[in-house]
C-alpha cells in the first residue's frame, strides 16, 4: 500500500531531514523533493545546499529547487508527477494551485499543539513564553496559514532549563513519528481529520517570524521573563543586550533568584569566574556569550582576556 501512494515531499532544514528519513525508510514512494534553491554562504559566498537537498542526493530522490512556486514551468513539472500526495515540514507557503494539487491533498508537520503557536516560530515562542509542555501536529492544508484539520498530535514536555535548540530536536523525531503515523492512516482511508475550532482555547498564542528587536533583552523584566527570553532563542538567532557599548550574545544563562542591590540592567563580576546581570527581581548569571568582535565562550574564558 505504501508504494502505491505517489509522494512529494517539500522542506529545507534539518529539522525536515527526519521526516523525510522515516518516509523512505519505510518504503514509501516519495517520486520528487522540492526544497529551496542553493544559496551563497560563508566568507567565500560558495552555493550551499540545503540539508534535505543533501539527503535526496544521497538518496537518489529527484530534486526540484523552483525559485517561484507558481511558475508555470514548475506547475507542468508539479503536475508531470502524479502526486497522491504532498508533504510539507519546515518550508515556505504555497498557493493554492500548488498545495490543491493532489487528490489526498497536502498535510503539514507543525511543531506545536495547534490551534496553539500559529506561524514562522512556534518553537522558540513556546519556550520565551514560560509553557511547559509543547509539541507536533500534522493537518491538511488550507487557505489561511496553520488552520487545517488537525490529523494527530503528540504532546512534549518542556524542561525548565530546555533551550529553542534542545526543543527543535526532540520535536523533530516526534514529527517524524507523527508523519508516519499520519501517512499510513492516509494510505490505509482510515485518517479523519478534526477542524482547529474543537480544540479552541481561551487564548491562542502566536508565533510570529522573530526579528532583532524581538531578541534585544529588557532587563527591567521579570528575572523569569529575561530567563526565558535567553532559553527560547538559544542557539539562534541569541538574546542579545550591551556591556560597555558593545553588543553581547547570551547563549546559556541560569537564574540567581536573590534581589538586586544594582540597577536592571547594571552588572556584578569578580573579573575571574562570574558575570551577572541584574534584572528586576534577580541577576541572570552568564554562561555563555559572545562579544561583538569575539567567538562564543564560556564566561570564565571571556573574563581571563576582558577588562572592565
Amino acid at each position: 500500500m505504501s508504494k502505491d501512494l505517489r509522494i512529494i515531499f517539500m522542506g529545507t532544514p534539518d529539522f525536515a531531514v527526519a521526516s523525510l528519513d522515516i518516509l523512505v525508510k519505510n518504503g514509501f514512494n516519495v517520486v520528487a523533493v522540492i526544497t529551496a534553491p542553493d544559496k551563497p554562504a560563508g566568507r567565500g559566498l560558495q552555493l550551499q545546499e540545503s540539508a534535505v537537498k543533501k539527503y535526496a542526493v544521497a538518496n537518489n530522490l529527484p530534486v526540484l529547487q523552483p525559485e517561484k512556486l507558481k511558475n508555470p514551468a514548475f506547475i507542468e513539472e508539479l503536475r508531470a508527477l502524479k502526486a497522491d500526495l504532498q508533504v510539507v515540514v519546515a518550508f515556505r507557503m504555497l498557493p493554492e494551485m500548488v498545495w490543491d494539487m493532489p487528490p489526498e491533498g497536502t498535510i503539514n508537520v507543525h511543531a506545536s499543539l495547534l490551534p496553539q503557536y500559529r506561524g514562522a516560530a512556534p518553537i522558540n515562542w513556546a519556550i520565551i513564553n514560560g509553557e511547559k509542555s509543547s509539541g507536533v501536529t500534522t493537518f491538511k492544508l488550507q487557505h489561511e496559514i496553520d488552520t487545517g484539520d488537525v490529523l494527530y498530535s503528540q504532546e512534549v514536555p518542556i524542561r525548565e532549563d530546555e533551550t529553542a535548540g534542545e526543543l527543535h530536536d526532540a520535536l523533530m523525531q516526534t514529527g517524524a513519528d507523527l508523519l508516519l503515523k499520519t501517512v499510513q492512516s492516509i494510505a490505509a482511508g482510515t485518517v479523519k481529520g478534526t477542524p482547529q475550532a474543537h480544540f479552541e482555547a481561551a487564548e491562542i498564542k502566536h508565533a510570529p517570524k522573530i526579528f532583532k528587536e524581538t531578541c534585544k533583552i529588557n532587563w527591567e523584566a521579570s528575572i523569569d521573563t529575561v530567563y526565558n527570553l535567553v532559553r527560547g532563542l538559544s542557539p539562534y538567532p541569541a538574546a542579545w543586550s550591551t556591556l560597555q557599548d558593545k553588543s553581547l550574545k547570551i547563549y546559556k544563562a541560569h537564574k540567581e533568584h536573590k534581589q538586586p542591590s544594582i540597577a536592571p540592567g547594571a552588572f556584578e563580576t569578580d573579573q575571574k569566574t562570574f558575570l551577572k546581570i541584574a534584572a528586576k527581581d534577580g541577576y541572570l548569571v552568564l554562561d555563555e556569550i559572545q562579544l561583538e568582535g569575539k567567538k562564543k565562550m564560556t564566561v570564565v574564558e571571556f573574563l581571563r582576556g576582558y577588562r572592565f
